[in-house]
């Protein structure tokens, strides 16, 4: 699970969505099947928090790192069964239930580190709906050969499902941003394990997509021995690889590594 761990600096600053019709349709995306805990994460005011608690979900929890915030709901909102004052990315989230649902409104700031998070605990974490800048949910929603695809589009969709849901005005937030946001879903695919070595399959990824621009075969260069047989997509770019592709390269490397005795 380590291998997924991404730290960011302490975030207190979000854009707050004013307008309820819209967070109404980002708590009905949240199907939460099977789940045992619901987790908000950043919820302000509490204008998801508000839909969420009419669910009756088997247990709601929140984790707002924002005191004056966690006091609000406190003293104004009923239906939380915990308000966990603290920062998101420090929690053991793998002790609040065997299936979790996150949701919420991600500061933008920090929205990648939360899902490298939820990468961390993937076999808790069943589902996740949350607002994110545009840019990101494209980002992450985008298929191999698009030049939005990336290192978080591949290692979330090696173990979830993928939908980018709808669009939102930059004009429904307090204060506004500069840029629009998207609501998308992960819904937790089938797969157990990888086909390949995990920790080696996302260092593979991580290293190829930091020099983008360049064939396949160039970052990877000082990871696999100088007589190594070539193989086909040492002369693709990283984009142009499904999951299932960056699997069979980090066989390969593994096969022909420097390191290997």
């Amino acid at each position: 699970m380590g291998a997924y761990q991404v730290r960011a600096k302490k975030h207190l600053g979000q854009h707050f969505l004013k307008d309820t019709r819209i967070a109404a349709a980002i708590v009905d995306s949240l199907r939460a099947d099977g789940c045992d805990t619901v987790l908000e994460v950043g919820p302000g005011m509490g204008v998801l928090t508000q839909f969420l608690t009419e669910r009756q979900f088997p247990s709601f929890r929140v984790v707002e790192i924002d005191p004056e915030a966690a006091e609000y709901l406190r003293s104004n909102v009923n239906g939380i069964d915990e308000i966990i004052q603290g920062d998101f990315l420090d929690m053991d989230i793998t002790q609040l239930g065997e299936k979790i649902a996150v949701i919420g409104n991600f500061p933008y700031n920090i929205s990648s580190q939360i899902f490298f998070k939820v990468l961390g605990s993937r076999f808790m974490v069943t589902e996740v709906v949350g607002m994110v800048q545009k840019e990101v949910a494209e980002r992450i929603c985008s298929d191999p050969g698009s030049r939005a695809y990336g290192i978080l589009s591949v290692l979330l969709r090696a173990w979830y499902d993928i939908g980018y849901l709808f669009t939102v005005s930059e004009k429904v937030f307090s204060p506004p941003p500069k840029v629009k946001s998207a609501v998308i879903r992960l819904t937790r695919n089938n797969r157990e394990r990888l086909d390949c070595d995990e920790e080696l399959f996302v260092s593979v990824v991580k290293r190829c997509f930091n020099q983008r621009r360049k064939m396949i075969r160039n970052p990877i260069r000082t990871m696999v021995k100088p007589d190594a047989a070539d193989m086909p997509y040492l002369s693709m770019r990283p984009e142009q690889l499904s999951v299932q592709q960056f699997e069979e390269l980090t066989n390969w490397v593994a096969a022909n590594s420097r390191q290997k005795p």
